[in-house]
């Protein structure tokens, strides 16, 4: 019985989708060109560079992070939804943050595991403890 219900929920997680494990590739925030106005080089960790882009109908300039593009380069990026003021932290559009394909997998391998284990302590709790027979 315990081993059905865990095949029962390890088959409703695989038709749930990627949403179960909160997994989403949509773009959130609005795509925009951008032009780089300064750029930084991809010696080391954390490079930052400077973009102007229009964005409500004033100009703008944000911070992207990445390097090796060069000065006057146009991208697409995209700007956060709520995004305001001078300073605009913004990623290029052809990529999405936090995004893993081995997440899915992982979470379905898990739930497996924990699917087996639950079965495992059923399987126990029912059994009642072992006596040891002396001779």
């Amino acid at each position: 019985m315990a081993a059905g219900v865990g095949l029962l929920v390890i088959f409703l997680a695989w038709f749930a989708g990627p949403g179960l494990f909160a997994i989403s590739n949509e773009t959130k925030g609005t795509t925009v060109q951008a032009e780089v106005v300064q750029p930084a080089p991809c010696t080391g960790g954390g490079a930052t560079e400077r973009v102007k882009f229009e964005f409500g109908g004033k100009p703008t300039e944000g911070s992207l992070n990445g390097c090796g593009h060069g000065k006057g380069e146009r991208l697409e990026v995209v700007v956060p939804d709520g995004a305001s003021g001078d300073a605009v932290s913004v990623h290029a559009a052809d990529t999405t943050a936090g995004a893993s394909d081995a997440r899915r997998p992982l979470g379905l391998a898990l739930l497996v595991f924990s699917c087996f284990a639950g079965g495992m302590y059923v399987f126990l709790v029912l059994r009642g403890p072992r006596v040891p027979v002396t001779a």
